[in-house]
């Protein structure tokens, strides 16, 4: 216990006075982040094989191109060239042929490093882009995310009895989702009504909370689900007590991505 508070402390004195800062530090933060986070996944496949270390070269190299390219984007819009595009796909399935050997480099290890960072490279843009237009948006998303995840673990752990999915996760409970759900969208929409927009349609952030609440732990559940495939209990221990970068950003990663169906329009 005292190694995950002291680890936590150390996260969020860290990240705090980055992401009021905002700007240029908020970026490289972000950035790096996003490499530690790559790291994870290309981490976690190498438990079941390896990777050759040109291959992993380039997947860092494509992912810095895919937030760098636009970090300093204001506007709804995640712009890649299509040459860019065609090259990725081009370095990461050519190489399948060249190895000519499936124990060290298959097709499916192509489509597993594309995904990633497509993945990655447009979650971690969006968490800039969103800073980048305002930061109470940012607090409103982690409200949504730290209050769910917070009160799903407290109530499970206290009157949980029916598994939700226990095949993937064996801790969470159904009633814990639900105490986490309505303790997020209930922390979440007054925070927005009353910091960010007072005219907002009441069931219109309600409805917006409510499928970001369930979104988050939905990421949750994706990221248990590929560490059960690969028989891991955590990412990494980068943060002693929490896991690895992944372990802590699971559910934001996906309220993230979520959020971009309603902004244009709240």
């Amino acid at each position: 216990m005292t190694k995950r508070l002291i680890s936590a402390a150390i996260a969020l004195a860290i990240f705090i006075p980055l992401l009021i800062i905002g700007g240029t530090w908020f970026n490289i933060g972000i950035y790096i982040l996003s490499i530690v986070a790559l790291k994870e996944f290309l981490d976690i496949k190498k438990t079941k094989k390896e990777l050759p270390n040109f291959i992993t070269f380039i997947s860092y190299m494509v992912l810095t191109l895919f937030v760098l390219t636009n970090i300093s984007n204001t506007e709804l819009i995640f712009s890649l060239d299509y040459r860019i595009i065609a090259g990725v796909f081009l370095v990461f399935t050519i190489p399948t042929i060249l190895y000519h050997d499936r124990s060290l480099y298959s097709i499916v290890d192509a489509f597993y490093l594309i995904g990633s960072v497509f993945f990655l490279g447009i979650s971690f843009s969006l968490f800039i882009l969103i800073r980048t237009i305002s930061l109470n948006l940012v607090v409103y998303l982690l409200l949504i995310t730290i209050m769910t995840d917070t009160y799903a673990y407290l109530v499970g752990r206290l009157i949980g009895k029916h598994k939700l999915l226990e095949i993937i996760s064996p801790k969470k409970t159904w009633e814990g989702t639900i105490a986490g759900t309505l303790a997020g969208v209930f922390i979440g929409t007054c925070f927005y009504i009353t910091i960010i927009d007072v005219n907002i349609p009441l069931y219109v952030i309600v409805l917006i909370s409510l499928f970001l609440s369930l979104i988050g732990q939905f990421g949750d559940l994706f990221f248990s689900a590929i560490k059960r495939y690969y028989g891991k209990k955590d990412f990494s221990n980068i943060m002693p007590g929490h896991g690895g970068i992944l372990d802590r950003l699971d559910s934001i990663i996906f309220v993230v991505l979520g959020f971009m169906f309603f902004i244009s329009i709240i």
